[in-house]
């Protein structure tokens, strides 16, 4: 048998190109909200001569989760976990945002933790947003709730993203929630360290993919990326695999940015309009 990864979000974008890479090695299993889109990606994936199932989850509901974890455990290996799954903010208001980006992470981590073993890897998909948003605005003092009561963790969150005008809630959801992404895996490798688990976050920037197409930002920053154009999906896809191979044994608990060098051109979303 194969070892295993779950996909989060593999449908399409860079969850989708992740598993035709990931593919070639391991046995893949997809998960979305959408079946018939993951009916459409597996057969994409099929006639790549990838083995793939799909599994239809809610990353943002913990039992839906807990069943995915199961049933992954179920196939055999589980060798890594690719967090995919997420809103972004053209996708819905900002309480279903940030409990699809935040409250996904807290419960795909925890889940899988229970089922995966020594020398497998974690991949959270973070966002170029998450360093680009002025950090006055983040409000990490909540973070630690996340651990203790998540009824009160999305309640503080929600505080401070309902704090500013109607028309910004749900990108500062999407800005907040992957943040919050990159402090959850950073502070979250000690104890998957404990199982010989790693983890890492990965911060895309703008990426040609469906989603992007709606977001009006990704095509306004691709003028100061010192690489100008959008980033491909594969591109994305090949780091994931480094990430979770064995090249990359000794990285754990960090970030790594993958935006065409726009963060590091000191773009700021809030002023570049």
């Amino acid at each position: 048998m194969k070892p295993v990864c779950v996909i989060t979000g593999g449908g399409s974008g860079i969850g989708l190109a992740t598993a035709k890479i990931l593919g070639q090695a391991h046995y893949i299993v997809i998960s979305g909200r959408n079946a018939p889109k993951l009916d459409q990606a597996i057969a994409e994936l099929k006639s790549d001569g990838v083995d793939a199932e799909a599994f239809v989850c809610d990353v943002a509901d913990r039992s839906s989760v807990e069943q995915m974890a199961a049933h992954a455990k179920s196939l055999g290996r589980i060798a890594a976990v690719i967090n995919a799954a997420g809103m972004s903010p053209h996708m819905g208001e900002a309480k279903k945002i940030m409990e699809a980006n935040a409250l996904g992470t807290i419960n795909v981590n925890k889940a899988f933790y229970e089922v995966m073993e020594e020398g497998s890897c974690v991949v959270a998909i973070s966002s170029m947003s998450a360093h680009v948003t002025p950090k006055i605005i983040m409000p990490v003092g909540c973070y630690k709730y996340s651990r203790s009561d998540k009824e009160i963790f999305i309640k503080k969150m929600m505080a401070r993203v309902n704090l500013f005008p109607q028309k910004l809630r749900s990108d500062l959801a999407y800005c907040i929630s992957k943040h919050f992404v990159i402090w959850y895996a950073k502070t979250d490798a000690a104890k998957m360290g404990e199982k010989g688990i790693r983890i890492v976050s990965v911060s895309p920037g703008s990426i040609a993919t469906p989603m992007s197409e709606l977001e009006t930002d990704s095509a306004r920053s691709i003028k100061y990326c010192a690489i100008k154009r959008f980033g491909r999906a594969e591109e994305l896809a090949n780091l994931i695999a480094f990430c979770i191979s064995e090249k990359a044994s000794y990285i754990t608990g960090i970030d790594i940015l993958c935006d065409g060098g726009c963060v590091a051109s000191g773009y700021n979303p809030l002023k570049h309009r």
